[in-house]
């Protein structure tokens, strides 16, 4: 009877043990295929186009926004589907872009956008409103 219970017991751990790893791998490959479409190409022409729609100027000497690169830690999937991700702005932390991108007839998107309230200001984008 003991020599049951230790069995079942040792089935219990192995089961969850095994489960455990199935939901890390599953995770790791999620985190894996999200870090893919953020730094795919079309995901920098996405990027782009929607930076000049904010900063007509964008790129250029005239421009408020110089460069922007992905902040890898904003990197995660959206519950209503896509992935958010935020985008710091002339390497300064104050200034983000938070998108949503999402694949939409196999064709890269972005969904919503936040701007940042100091890149806001910015640009100016207030119209005198605080």
């Amino acid at each position: 009877m003991k020599k049951r219970w230790i069995i079942v017991l040792g089935m219990t751990v192995m089961t969850i043990l095994g489960l455990g790893v199935k939901f890390y791998m599953d995770g790791e490959k999620l985190n894996k295929e999200m870090m893919n479409v953020v730094y795919s190409d079309e995901a920098k022409e996405v990027f782009n186009d929607d930076i000049k729609l904010i900063d007509t100027k964008a790129f250029t000497k005239e421009g408020l926004i110089q460069s922007y690169e992905v902040d890898k830690e904003s990197i995660e999937p959206n519950p209503m589907g896509g992935i958010i991700v935020a985008l710091v702005i002339n390497k300064d932390p104050a200034l983000k872009l938070t998108y949503t991108l999402k694949k939409n007839n196999e064709e890269l998107k972005s969904g919503g956008a936040s701007i940042s309230k100091e890149l806001t200001k910015q640009l100016g984008l207030l119209n005198g409103y605080k």
